[in-house]
């Protein structure tokens, strides 16, 4: 019988370890170790194979066609089990590892008969690869024992191969017996001897990509990119579908493994060619070493010190979203060791400052505004806040009433402190973004969208138009610079790669109000004495125009209601004058903080805007315990759960919430509902929808991943993502044209918001531009 035995191969690895004892005989000494236990096992699995074999043949044996005296195989089953037991019990004597080191043990001089590995090595093929039985096995073997033994034992050389050389006897005569050539028990022996040396599996071809494969994947990948076309993505999928039809599968079934061919049964057809393409690529050895655009120059996280930069487009003490909330995000992601934390905040000169600042008042520096910024920020949250405020120079825009950023925002953050980017309104602060893009500079970019600038914008002339333009600039700037955009409300603009999570909290000190109203309210005292009141900037767009249209339409079923308004703006003088018209019985006050003591004792708040995106108004009411009403939209659902917060869905709704809300008294908050108010419970969201939780524990997020990826095929390491081409291309496109001055300009930027002015240079220490960039264009 002719095979390859396994032996053999041991010994051909056995020799060419040797040829490699002249490099290292530590490794020698451990590879003749690791054989000697190989030989046990072998030994051992051998002879439990048989028995297995023996058993599962046994009724073979009685078949009545077969008469006494004993069957021949019988009998060489009998012959054979000795020897098997006097093989195991060679190799796995404890003597045997003990005798073969110390007679191989590296001494000062090694003498090594290298001619007998020659031979050995020689003589181990014959023909086309097929090695001789008795001449292969048997000769190549003693010769190569002899050559490296030396000095071994003439009776240690006998125990140990009489086993074999007997075992190969008996099966040659079993053979012989033509009667049971094709026999059960023949078959399986030789199934069972075959299983226990396996050849290699060759690996299977891949077939090459074809032309559809290419364009489904090319359509795929530009999914993005045609969704602001206005292809939608289910008509991209059906592309794909058609390109890609299902008989391609079959290719990629064959080459890919059992577990992995069973995930695909699922039929989504975009799993299955990302899986094809990785297939072919990884056939290839081609590794993806990043994108045309990509620049890899990012923070080396060797020393593992991560560090969190929160660039905002307002700052205190203009009491806005952006000013304010951007800050307890700050305060709050400051209180984890895990990483450090910068505020990066607009600088207005004074003569913005006194545009845009309450009560005239301004700062002659970034240090005197920080100082007025931590005194704010400690008296609310009651602990002192760990982290770092830094300036970027900021002008004021009277059209779009807010502050536009000039220069490159991105350098004002160290590229050492370059880790992690939160970019509180994306969209605006990359308008006229001229500088290093974003997601190259830090190593994940988190974009939250905290207005709906849409809804502004229809509100004026020519709106339809403008917000068209509005909204597909947002989608450009938005996948350009972002890794993650969180959206704090459906009310906001669906961008790519936003998820919609309320990663804002309340003030701690509105918490406190509502514990003491409670407290109150426990003792039988009156907490409430008086009735409802609106609050908010004196501008149309704040709800002011839905609040005189309700009341107005509905005054006589309101007989008697008044409203308290508490506001400021630029409205202010039409929004009375409107009023009085009307005949509404609202009392105007001048605007006022809401934690205010003279807002405590206030029961309801109505707030009928439907512009915004989540009001902080109706959050703050809600924890000082005070009912709300406020329209069905959705810059309200994520208080839809409170039992305090009355939604209304028409006009004549809202008349029955506001009977309702004054004719009986709230239910006290309890202390579930409290927590998710708070920024605590803000900061976990952030930390979670953002991914923030995962980068910034690395270690273990990236056992988990190894984990759930290892059934597949690592994509992202072997082929390209096309995705992140185009986002680098659109990047570099908006890069060119926010450097034209003209193209500025006409899109509506702020005259010299491209690079920043003398006085600004001078407010915050900064080289001229011309010294900094001496050849500035686009």
């Amino acid at each position: 019988m002719s095979t390859n035995y396994q032996p053999s191969n041991a010994f051909s690895f056995l020799s060419k370890g040797w040829r490699d004892v002249r490099d290292s005989a530590d490794a020698d000494l451990r590879l003749m170790k690791d054989r000697a236990n190989s030989f046990k096992n072998l030994a051992t699995s051998f002879e439990s194979e048989i028995e297995n074999f023996l058993n599962s043949t046994a009724p073979a044996f009685s078949v009545p066609a077969i008469s006494s005296p004993p069957p021949a195989e019988i009998e060489f089953v009998k012959r054979l089990q000795p020897k098997l037991s006097e093989f195991r019990r060679a190799y796995s004597s404890p003597d045997f590892s003990k005798k073969v080191l110390e007679k191989w043990r590296p001494s000062a001089k090694i003498r090594i008969d290298l001619s007998a590995i020659k031979n050995a090595i020689v003589s181990e093929e014959f023909g086309d690869g097929i090695v001789d039985f008795e001449r292969g096995i048997k000769g190549r073997r003693l010769s190569f024992w002899e050559g490296f033994k030396g000095e071994i034992e003439s009776e240690s050389e006998t125990r140990v191969w009489e086993p074999i050389r007997v075992l190969k006897t008996r099966i040659k005569e079993f053979e012989k017996h033509s009667s049971f050539k094709n026999s059960e028990f023949l078959e399986k022996l030789k199934s069972s001897l075959k299983s226990m040396y396996k050849e290699p599996q060759e690996s299977k071809e891949v077939p090459p990509l074809d032309v559809p494969e290419l364009l489904a994947y090319f359509v795929k990948q530009s999914g993005p990119f045609l969704d602001q076309l206005g292809v939608s993505r289910d008509t991209c999928d059906k592309i794909v579908e058609s390109l890609y039809s299902k008989r391609k599968n079959q290719f990629l079934l064959q080459s890919l493994s059992g577990e992995e061919s069973s995930l695909l049964g699922n039929g989504n057809i975009n799993d299955e060619l990302d899986l094809r393409i990785a297939s072919v690529l990884q056939s290839t050895g081609h590794r993806y070493e990043g994108g045309l655009w990509t620049d890899h120059a990012k923070q080396d996280l060797s020393n593992n010190e991560r560090h969190v930069a929160i660039v905002t487009t307002a700052s205190l003490p203009w009491m806005t979203g952006t000013a304010v909330n951007p800050l307890f995000r700050a305060a709050y992601l400051s209180q984890s060791k895990k990483q450090k934390v910068t505020l990066l905040v607009p600088w207005l000169s004074e003569s913005d400052q006194e545009l845009v600042y309450p009560s005239n008042l301004t700062f002659t520096s970034p240090e005197e505004q920080e100082g007025y910024i931590r005194n704010w920020l400690e008296e609310r949250i009651g602990f002192k806040a760990d982290f770092k405020i830094s300036f970027y120079p900021g002008k004021f825009s009277k059209s779009r009433r807010s502050i536009m950023p000039v220069g490159d925002t991105s350098q004002f953050i160290p590229s050492k402190d370059a880790d992690i980017a939160i970019l509180e309104e994306p969209e605006h602060l990359n308008w006229y973004h001229h500088g290093k893009r974003w997601t190259d500079k830090f190593n994940h970019v988190v974009g939250i969208v905290h207005t709906n600038y849409l809804e502004y914008i229809k509100r004026e002339k020519n709106g339809a138009l403008q917000a068209f333009f509005v909204k597909h600039i947002n989608n450009w700037v938005t996948r350009a610079y972002c890794d993650k955009v969180l959206r704090l409300s459906a009310a906001t603009q669906d961008v790519p790669k936003s998820v919609i999570c309320n990663v804002h909290g309340v003030n701690p000190k509105f918490l406190k109000i509502g514990e003491m109203v409670a407290a109150e309210r426990e003792l039988g005292q009156k907490a409430f004495t008086k009735g409802a009141y609106f609050l908010g900037k004196m501008v149309w767009a704040k709800g002011y125009k839905e609040l005189i249209d309700l009341l107005g339409k509905h005054k006589a079923d309101l007989d008697g209601f008044n409203l308290d308004v508490f506001g400021s703006g630029e409205d202010a003088h039409e929004v009375q004058s409107a009023a009085r018209r009307l005949d509404l019985n609202l009392n105007f006050q001048k605007g006022r903080d809401h934690a205010d003591d003279s807002l405590h004792r206030y029961k309801v708040f109505i707030n009928p805007s439907i512009s915004d995106v989540l009001c902080t108004a109706t959050a703050e009411a809600l924890a000082m315990g005070k009912f709300v009403v406020c329209a069905d939209h959705p810059s309200n659902e994520f208080f839809t759960s409170f039992p305090n917060c009355l939604i209304y869905t028409t006009p004549e709704d809202f008349v029955a919430k506001v009977k309702e809300a004054l004719a009986n008294e709230p239910y006290p908050l309890t202390p579930e509902q409290r927590y998710k108010l708070s920024w605590e419970a803000a900061t976990q969201r952030f930390m979670e929808y953002s991914e923030l939780d995962q980068i910034l524990n690395k270690e273990n997020d990236s056992a988990k991943s190894g984990r759930d990826k290892g059934r597949l095929i690592g994509k992202s390491a072997s082929m390209p993502n096309l995705s992140e081409l185009a986002d680098g291309g659109l990047a570099f496109a908006h890069y060119c044209l926010t450097g034209n001055e003209f193209l500025r300009l006409c899109t509506g930027a702020t005259p010299g918001t491209r690079i920043f002015d003398k006085q600004h240079c001078k407010d915050l220490h900064l080289l001229p531009p011309q010294v900094e960039n001496p050849i500035y264009g686009w």
